[in-house]
């Protein structure tokens, strides 16, 4: 798992060819909520009048002025500056040595030794298989005193199969068994329990804070080399599953980095100049050590934590629709569709009976903010939406063939990827 998962997540990043989409992603597979269908063609213009309850906007206001959204892990806020533990005057200042930040984070990180088993083939021409142990190594941190810890999904399970063996080895040289109290596979996060008191917990940091440039220190154990320490800067924010092509029904939103990662890393945290977890080192690209990374922003985990700890699973609400960026579309496919806003999220298509379906959206709206919070790329409305909460009546602006209006959507539980693909329909509009 871990280790074999990383190799087997590396070799996959090797093979990637990145390619420009353009407006060709448009002709395409849809994106989005992640209710996904898409076909060959952009939906047709609409011009329905507005949805039952629907709320004109005057003017040219495309979003609203004010937001009572609490800002999700995709939305943008100050740098926090400032010393902590006489650690960093900011962010931004590169401090004289990273030891400091090393001797707050090493007492809360783990490493984590899993067995789990696999079948293979026992030869050529045969049908039967054979099970061979399987051997992971991860990386975790802990983040309460009573013993609870973060680390990936994909350390302690592969291909949805839960290793049979969690080992958990603390900085102090003790080993314990851990269990397995929530995981969450499409963000890559699971948590774990050990029977330990007493223990360092790191803070968790604001990851919406960092910005591209800032100083980020990495502690894992890369190759079973154990609490080894690495630093380096943002690189980039926002990476998405474009960039990263793990599972394709996941939800991304990488912060990249040039901290040195390696396949043992996974699961570690990455924190900011103040020992604060800013992310959770994932995946690499470009043979591990070449400076490409990238880390799960902790304010996801953070969203989805308390779920994890009292359901063991994390729940998604959804407003079932097909999507397209407004960005990505050509100037004669806006025009076609009568699409007078330069940012949005076009539907492409509704589920029969789905939230968006309910409110009296129809294909060829453009969705320009969720509850006060402007939306340019599909991934934004796909996590915005998805951890709402199920029976939540959000607010939607749309924009409807020149017609700006705030609607209310009721989402529903969100539905499996098979489930949406037989229920969508996505020409059947008024």
């Amino acid at each position: 798992m871990g280790l074999e998962r990383s190799t087997k997540v590396l070799l996959a990043l090797l093979a990637l060819t990145v390619t420009n989409g353009g407006c060709d992603r448009l002709k395409g597979k849809g994106t989005g909520d992640p209710d996904t269908t898409g076909d060959n063609s952009p939906p047709p213009a609409t011009t329905a009048p507005l949805p039952p309850g629907a709320t004109p906007v005057a003017g040219d206001t495309a979003t609203p002025t004010e937001s009572t959204a609490t800002p999700g892990p995709l939305s943008t806020a100050p740098a926090s500056k400032g010393s902590v533990n006489g650690l960093a005057l900011s962010n931004q200042d590169a401090p004289l040595s990273f030891a400091p930040i090393a001797k707050l984070a090493d007492p809360s990180v783990v490493t984590i030794n899993t067995i789990g088993e696999e079948e293979e083939p026992s030869g050529i021409l045969s049908r039967r298989v054979r099970r061979r142990e399987t051997k992971g190594l991860g990386t975790g941190f802990v983040i309460d005193k009573d013993g609870i810890i973060v680390t990936n999904n994909h350390v302690v399970a592969e291909d949805d199969k839960l290793a049979d063996v969690i080992t958990v080895k603390l900085s102090d040289e003790r080993e314990l068994p851990g269990k397995l109290i929530g995981r969450d596979a499409p963000t890559d996060i699971a948590v774990l329990r050990i029977d330990a008191k007493n223990l360092t917990p790191l803070k968790m940091g604001d990851s919406d804070g960092l910005e591209v440039g800032d100083w980020v220190v990495a502690i894992g154990n890369p190759f079973g080399l154990s609490h080894t320490v690495s630093a380096g800067i943002v690189s980039a924010k926002g990476r998405s599953r474009e960039d990263v092509p793990l599972d394709p029904s996941g939800y991304y939103n990488f912060l990249q980095t040039d901290a040195s990662i390696n396949p043992g890393n996974s699961g570690g945290p990455l924190l900011n100049l103040r020992g604060e977890v800013v992310g959770v080192n994932t995946a690499i690209r470009g043979g591990g050590a070449q400076g490409i990374g990238f880390a799960i922003p902790v304010n996801m985990v953070k969203q989805i934590l308390p779920m994890l700890l009292r359901d063991g699973h994390f729940t998604r609400s959804g407003l079932g629709i097909s999507v397209h960026e407004v960005r990505e579309l050509a100037p004669e496919d806006k025009q076609v569709l009568n699409i007078t806003v330069d940012k949005g999220i076009l539907v492409d298509a509704l589920e029969p009976g789905g939230a968006a379906d309910q409110a009296g959206l129809v294909a060829g709206d453009v969705i320009i903010a969720f509850e006060g919070t402007p939306l340019d790329r599909a991934s934004q409305l796909q996590w915005l939406a998805s951890t709402a909460g199920v029976g939540r009546a959000v607010t939607l602006r749309v924009s409807r063939a020149g017609k700006l209006f705030d609607v209310k959507a009721t989402l529903q539980p969100l539905k499996s990827p098979a489930a949406r693909q037989r229920n969508a329909q996505p020409r059947n509009f008024p």
